[in-house]
């Protein structure tokens, strides 16, 4: 997403890299102003509200500007990198010929177009790089007053450019009548925030002490920053990202799917036996061979003979979507959160293939590289809460899908096994199910049959 302006510079906007997300966080540059960039190449890695997904510029050029440090969450469609092109990337890459402390000096003399590249910040501004106009006009003080809070925020002198303030800042000064060209930036990088805003109009509304609580209070948080807390005592995290998404999603899904959850103890000892059998086996070298798989594979078999678990609810058209192919969704729990991929087409899949595909799910949640796209479409999910110690829980549903199991942690315990009480590998497996799709008979034949697989594996053939 691109924006030409003046003077041949490009403006590459934040993309929506999913589907419907609103926002991303920028975690690392990759660039800096005055590097050259070529088509295609990866500029920054931005994280959404699902995965780290790294960003190539769709041209060539020179990067100008960076709009936003590291750290920064951006509105999708906002311009993040500005950056020249053709004749004016040319000028881009002209030394500069003298330290920092001279670019006040140099800015006033005539100059190719395009801007020089300094040892920090993003460069001077010559007076001949054509910028977009300003409404109205600035006083010699003005300007002098910006290039200082320019310099001090690491921008170099800037005396032209553009605030730094977010979408609904802008708003906000507009609402208000606020010039934010006037205001002093207290963020970070020297963004604008909304208390800056609210500031700069404070003076003009105190001649009128009597109206100005009134007109100001509703909109300003005034109660935000006096609120203290014991840094010792207390640590507060700012919800973004993945676990900004994931509260949603379960909020979401909690308060519009009817959950019901059943429970099931089962014997999986002949289920542990095959595992360690697999492990020998030559079709499953350098694959890894664990308990999950064996658990998928029932979960897939149980959705074969219960195919009307597999879908979903239309509520815009009021139909009920049956799903005639399995998107397995693997609940994971990597540095930046908990995100549900899943394996496409799961039920087409080889007990090997299944297992590759596994492994290749795992490896790269944990190394944060799931793409958008491996977390969408998913119709039932697995989440594997036994590898904490945890017997079991009743699992949320992910948006969109029918079902959830969660697999408790396999342990021996006493058991009556032919007559006998025996000590035996015995797990807990808990089914939530949306109960608008599917019923108690049905929720329960099938959490049923995925017990009866893992109770007697040899089921995997004779039920497949």
């Amino acid at each position: 997403m691109t924006t030409m302006t003046e003077g041949s510079v490009r403006e590459f906007k934040m993309p929506d890299v999913g589907e419907g997300l609103t926002e991303a966080e920028i975690l690392k540059w990759y660039v800096q102003p005055g590097d050259t960039v070529t088509d295609g190449q990866v500029v920054c890695e931005v994280e959404t509200a699902k995965a780290a997904v790294e960003l190539p510029i769709p041209y060539d050029g020179v990067v100008r500007e960076l709009h936003f440090p590291e750290g920064t969450t951006v509105d999708v469609g906002t311009s993040i990198i500005a950056v020249a092109v053709g004749d004016a990337a040319a000028g881009e890459q002209e030394p500069a010929q003298a330290p920092v402390e001279d670019a006040p000096a140099q800015a006033q003399e005539p100059k190719p177009e395009g801007r020089q590249p300094v040892l920090v910040g993003y460069g001077v501004a010559t007076s001949s790089t054509r910028r977009r106009p300003r409404k109205g006009s600035e006083s010699p003080a003005q300007e002098v007053s910006a290039a200082i809070q320019s310099e001090l925020n690491g921008h170099g002198q800037v005396t032209r450019g553009r605030p730094l303030a977010k979408p609904p800042v802008r708003k906000l000064a507009k609402d208000l009548g606020v010039d934010l060209t006037t205001v002093v930036p207290t963020g970070p990088d020297g963004i604008i925030t909304r208390e800056d805003v609210h500031a700069a109009v404070a003076p003009a509304q105190a001649p009128e002490p009597a109206e100005a609580p009134a007109a100001v209070a509703p909109a300003a948080p005034v109660p935000a920053p006096a609120v203290s807390y014991d840094t010792a005592r207390e640590t507060r995290i700012p919800v973004k990202g993945v676990r900004k998404a994931t509260a949603a999603a379960m909020v979401g899904s909690a308060f519009t799917a009817p959950h019901v959850t059943e429970f099931v103890t089962v014997d999986v000892t002949r289920t542990m036996k095959l595992v360690e059998e697999l492990k020998q086996d030559k079709e499953f070298a350098g694959l890894r061979v664990n308990p999950l798989l064996l658990i998928a594979k029932a979960l897939l078999v149980a959705i074969r003979r219960n195919p009307d678990v597999n879908a979903s609810w239309d509520e815009a058209n009021q139909e009920i979507v049956v799903k005639h192919y399995v998107n397995l969704g693997i609940a994971a729990a990597t540095p930046r959160g908990l995100i549900v991929p899943n394996i496409k087409d799961a039920q087409t899949k080889t007990l090997p293939q299944l297992a590759e595909s596994l492994g290749e799910l795992v490896s790269t949640a944990r190394e944060g590289k799931t793409s958008p796209a491996a977390m969408q479409g998913g119709t039932v999910t697995i989440t594997n809460v036994g590898v904490f110690g945890v017997d079991t829980g009743t699992p949320i549903l992910n948006p969109g899908e029918s079902a959830i199991l969660a697999v408790g942690a396999i342990k021996p315990q006493p058991w009556v096994h032919k007559g006998k009480v025996k000590p035996r590998q015995v797990a807990t497996l808990a089914l939530s199910f949306d109960h608008r799709l599917i019923d108690g008979e049905l929720g329960s034949k099938f959490l049923a049959d995925v017990a009866a697989i893992l109770e007697q594996p040899k089921r995997l053939i004779t039920w497949a």
